[in-house]
């Protein structure tokens, strides 16, 4: 379906993605990634600045002359050392190479990952060591574009719906009402995702709307 077609159901469904998305600035669909380099750069990313992160990733990638593409095969021929004299930590080495030796068994075939729902595509790429249910979604929403997403584990997100929505639970209550308000957005939450990080960085406010007023 054209962008054109998500934005108008997610504003006729929900008055707070109406507003987000009025106010702008409006959000491009992305161009899809390569799935096993894309999970190599969020492994590198996790838990660092993202200066420190670019930084790591540039070292890493020089060790692969002379294109800077980490063949799977040569990153498993590397030894720990090679790794760590990049900056990279003696646990996310072996997650590299988890990541590697899962490519090379065939399990990041793209035409399969993206025929898979949510919650097989997460479960497929959890197996890996290292890959957690937060960076599966944010592979799926970022480097695959997928449109019905939704994350409600991420800190993010759960800020901005708190600040927009008004609402005040924590935990798995939060998510719970988090889900609610989304069934709504179905079959582009990922598209809503998007908007309600953006809105993180605009200093306007909304009047927060009541979950009660969203679910009726």
């Amino acid at each position: 379906m054209p962008q054109t077609a998500a934005l108008q159901h997610l504003s006729a469904t929900d008055a707070v993605l109406a507003a987000l998305i009025a106010r702008g600035p409006a959000i491009a669909p992305r161009a899809h990634e390569d799935l096993y380099l894309a999970l190599l750069r969020a492994i590198v990313s996790q838990q660092i600045s993202t200066k420190a992160a670019a930084a790591i990733w540039g070292r890493f990638t020089s060790l692969f002359k002379p294109e800077g593409y980490p063949e799977p095969r040569i990153l498993l021929e590397m030894s720990e050392d090679d790794l760590r004299q990049v900056g990279l930590s003696r646990q996310k080495a072996g997650y590299l190479q988890a990541i590697a030796a899962y490519n090379e068994r065939g399990l990041l075939d793209y035409e399969h990952l993206t025929s898979l729902s949510e919650e097989a595509f997460t479960q497929h790429l959890t197996a890996i060591r290292g890959v957690g249910r937060w960076t599966a979604q944010m592979l799926q929403m970022f480097a695959l574009d997928q449109p019905d997403v939704f994350a409600e584990g991420d800190l993010g997100i759960q800020n901005a719906m708190r600040r927009h929505y008004g609402l005040e639970t924590t935990g798995r209550a939060l998510q719970k009402e988090m889900l609610a308000l989304a069934e709504a957005w179905r079959p582009h939450r990922t598209l809503a995702c998007k908007y309600l990080w953006q809105s993180l960085d605009q200093k306007t406010e909304l009047e927060p709307l009541t979950v009660v007023n969203q679910l009726k």
